[in-house]
């Protein structure tokens, strides 16, 4: 395996030091759990917007302090709240005047005489279990009459639900359309001078929609944004630092006479599934004063309860109480629809938001709407406020006084805990989550070990994060290590750990702002490197349920599945197409990696027949692929892919280690010898002068052979040194300002693998060419979104793509580092 050289390592880690920056993240993780459970700072700033689930949802925490009567905001900003002037479908039941059939000209005015429409009641669909009128046909005209009086003037949206393509006129002014679909209620802003024409009497609101594909549906009002004076006299805190850390975000601030520091702790420890499995998250504030003045301090959180919701119309019930020494206020769906919703842009609507602070705080907690949260806190005293409440977008408020606060900081940790139930169905059973396995489990004993543990968990993700960043600054520089840090929550996060029926670990993703897969195998791969780091028995945990779907008989085929479903329902693969090469050379490799990482082939041995099933498969069809998917799936269909056959080869090279390792030489010498043959075809298939190509004799192409990693990380020798520095060098020479393109198809690429690409160097100065744009890319990017692994190399725009755990493959270089016999010191103790 080869070594960077110490010395061009020595001689160039001190530019780094002395020209690195603090790398500026995309957005920044707060409360990162699982899929659902996920919150983020969108921003720069972190009281300059609303804080926002991955998908880009609101799901608002608000944090202030008072200092003398003075109230400041370091956190967040309050969710909007409308108020319906035209109510929809899910606030108030109502008909529209509607034709299937072509109305003519003039259709949208007030004027036109539409007696001959007929009525139905909204919404419009073809989903029969909640549309209240039917609609079957290609295209849907409707109208709506009603009254405006002067007390519904004021900021006015649209609010609209529709699938497919819609065009909406009030009193016959075009004031929207768009092609396309959508599956929540969308907020459009009404221009004023509309707004302004509008009458006592007679208004029509007028829509047509036209159903392309897939389903049909229509639902529409108007509501007018309230406004809450309360908030105009809070003061804005001054941010003078954020701090991203593996484990926790910290937040400097200057409110007036004191300092806070706001510091978000998910205690994501992997040598420890209880506790990351436990679904709390610590906000710790501190403060203290910045005058040496002693000062009168009080704290505030507010979590909405749109953080236990879907959407912001579903209506949620609320509770305060205490429980395990803590005071608790906890929010969830009336309707608590368990498992009911899958889907990518989906958020969780069963179970219950909990936030939690120790009895001993003597806090103050309510619950209000949100243009009365804030009131009780301006007050010169505490008034007497609701402590439950029902409604929608409500806040959940908690008030703690700190007293006298001089110098010597002072500190309060509130709790954040989300109790899913149930979190998965697994082949049609509903799992709970791990840490609530056993029946006398509680969200609430959760919570107070929580709270019991708080001093140690703390130091631990410290030194853990201290660590991690030790690490992978002495693999890959500076930047490396900032790279990092900023994938580590977001590629755990994007899982769930379950136990499965048969007693296995269930670590399952969510193909997060992709297609919503669960536990897509071709998602598994790239993250893989932050697991097999840290815990090998996760990536298990990501692989025990393919291995089961085929060795169940469930999947019949003789390559892997793409996926296990559509999350949170893993019941077998939703995903349209299979993926034959990639799935059963993924499959292979990983199985490899992971005994690689442990130093024995037990996992390996479980699965033998159904490693060697797809094996057979690879050396049988794996070489020369046919025209099919790839995990580059967006590019679309390849045939011949150079880089997918480099992944067949490896498969083939790993599963003759594989048999080495279990006592079958004869075996390990078979594959390896035709693994090795193979090698030298695709070196003369693929050969283009100075590179190799994308395409086998495809001339004047290009790709990244990122597969190309494992022949080194597992020791496989497959492929003689020369390609790898042959590819290198070619890399090179295509950089773009943020990155190296994927292929030479088009100039956008995939963070990821251009950080498994850069492996191939053989020295220090060429895996930090190759990885500095993407530090870049981090760093400068205007998508402000949990990163997203899909961008632009000329322009730093993400394609698509965001939040995915597809990032755990940064950590590729320090894979590599801990397989070459590096210790890697663990500073996490249990």
């Amino acid at each position: 395996m080869k070594r960077i050289s110490l010395f061009l390592f020595l001689v160039w880690l001190p530019q780094v030091v002395l020209t690195a920056q603090n790398l500026r993240a995309p957005a920044y993780p707060l409360v990162t759990h699982n899929p659902y459970f996920s919150i983020w700072s969108f921003g720069d700033d972190l009281s300059k917007s609303a804080t926002k689930h991955w998908t880009g949802q609101e799901m608002p925490l608000i944090g202030m302090v008072k200092v003398d009567g003075a109230v400041y905001r370091f956190l967040g900003q309050e969710a909007k709240v409308y108020a319906p002037v035209l109510p929809a479908a899910d606030e108030k039941s109502y008909s529209f005047t509607y034709t299937e059939n072509e109305p003519g000209a003039g259709w949208q005015s007030q004027q036109f005489n539409a007696s001959s429409w007929k009525t139905g009641e909204a919404p419009f669909g073809d989903d029969k279990t909640q549309a209240k009128t039917p609609w079957e046909s290609s295209n849907l005209w409707v109208r709506r009459t009603f009254s405006f009086s002067e007390a519904d003037a004021g900021n006015l949206f649209l609010k609209l639900n529709h699938d497919d393509n819609v065009e909406v006129y009030l009193n016959g002014e075009e004031i929207y359309r768009h092609a396309g679909w959508v599956h929540k209620y969308e907020y459009i802003p009404i221009k004023p001078e509309v707004a302004k024409k509008l009458k006592k009497e007679g208004n029509v609101l007028a829509i047509h929609i036209a159903n392309t594909a897939g389903g049909r549906w229509l639902d529409a009002g108007i509501v007018r944004e309230e406004t809450t004076k309360e908030y105009a006299k809070v003061l804005p805190a001054v941010q003078k630092s954020v701090q991203l850390n593996a484990t926790q975000t910290i937040y400097q601030f200057t409110c007036g006479k004191v300092d806070v520091t706001a510091t978000f702790t998910s205690p994501l420890l992997m040598n420890n599934l209880d506790v990351l499995a436990r679904p709390v998250s610590y906000v710790s504030m501190k403060v203290k004063s910045n005058d040496k003045v002693a000062h009168n301090v009080q704290l505030y959180l507010g979590a909405s309860s749109d953080i236990a919701v879907n959407t912001q119309d579903q209506e949620v019930t609320t509770q305060e109480y205490t429980a395990e020494k803590l005071s608790i206020l906890k929010a969830g769906t009336t309707a608590q629809p368990l498992l009911q919703k899958k889907g990518d842009d989906v958020r969780i609507d069963w179970g219950h938001l909990y936030v939690a602070v120790p009895a001993t705080a003597k806090a103050n907690q309510y619950v209000t709407s949100v243009s009365k949260a804030v009131a009780p806190f301006l007050s010169a005293t505490t008034p007497a406020v609701q402590n439950t409440a029902q409604g929608r977008s409500l806040m959940l408020s908690t008030i703690v006084p700190l007293g006298k606060v001089g110098t010597e900081a002072r500190e309060q940790v509130f709790m954040l805990g989300y109790d899913e139930v149930y979190a998965v169905q697994y082949f049609k059973q509903n799992l709970r989550p791990w840490w609530k396995e056993s029946e006398a489990a509680t969200i609430e004993k959760e919570l107070g070990q929580a709270s019991v543990d708080y001093v140690k968990t703390i130091k631990q993700c410290e030194a853990f994060d201290k660590q991690l960043y030790q690490d992978a600054q002495k693999s890959g520089g500076k930047e490396y290590a900032d790279l990092c840090e900023l994938a580590y929550r977001q590629a755990i996060a994007a899982h769930i750990l379950v136990k499965s029926p048969q007693g296995e670990i269930l670590f399952l993703s969510k193909e997060n702002f992709s297609n919503g897969s669960i536990n897509t195998v071709d998602v598994t791969y790239p993250s893989a490197p932050l697991f097999l780091v840290y815990n090998p028995d996760l990536l298990k945990g990501m692989l025990n349920g393919i291995f089961y779907y085929s060795e169940s008989g469930q999947w019949k085929k003789p390559f892997p599945a793409h996926d296990l479903g559509t999350y949170p329902i893993a019941n077998g693969q939703t995903y349209g197409e299979d993926m034959p090469v990639e799935e059963a050379g993924n499959m292979l490799i990983l199985t490899a990696a992971i005994a690689k990482a442990e130093g024995n082939a037990e996992y390996a041995r479980k699965h033998w027949e159904t490693l060697t099933t797809w094996a057979e498969f690879l050396k049988k069809s794996g070489f020369d692929p046919e025209n099919q998917l790839s995990t580059d799936d967006f590019a679309g269909h390849l045939a011949r892919n150079a880089n997918l056959s480099v992944k067949a080869i490896e498969a083939l090279g790993a599963y003759g280690m594989l048999a080495q390792m279990l006592g079958k030489p004869e075996v390990a010498k078979q594959y390896n010898t035709d693994a090795k043959e193979m090698a030298q075809k695709w070196m003369k298939l693929a050969e283009d002068g100075n590179h190799y190509t994308l395409a086998f004799e495809n001339k004047g192409t290009w790709s990244q052979k990122y597969n190309l990693a494992w022949d080194d990380i597992l020791d496989l020798n497959i492929f003689p040194k020369s390609v790898r520095e042959t590819e290198v060098k070619y890399y090179l020479t295509k950089q773009e300002p943020y990155g190296l393109p994927l292929d030479s198809r088009k100039t956008y690429t995939k963070s990821d693998w251009i950080i498994w690409t850069a492996t191939l160097a053989d020295n220090a100065k060429d895996f930090k060419t190759i990885l500095m744009p993407v530090w870049k890319y981090a760093n400068e990017t205007s998508s402000r979104v949990p990163i997203s692994d899909w961008h632009e190399t000329v322009n730093g725009n993400m394609t698509g793509f965001q939040a995915r755990s597809v990032v755990g493959g940064y950590f590729m270089k320090l894979l590599e580092d801990k397989l070459d016999k590096q210790p890697l010191q663990s500073a996490i103790t249990k």
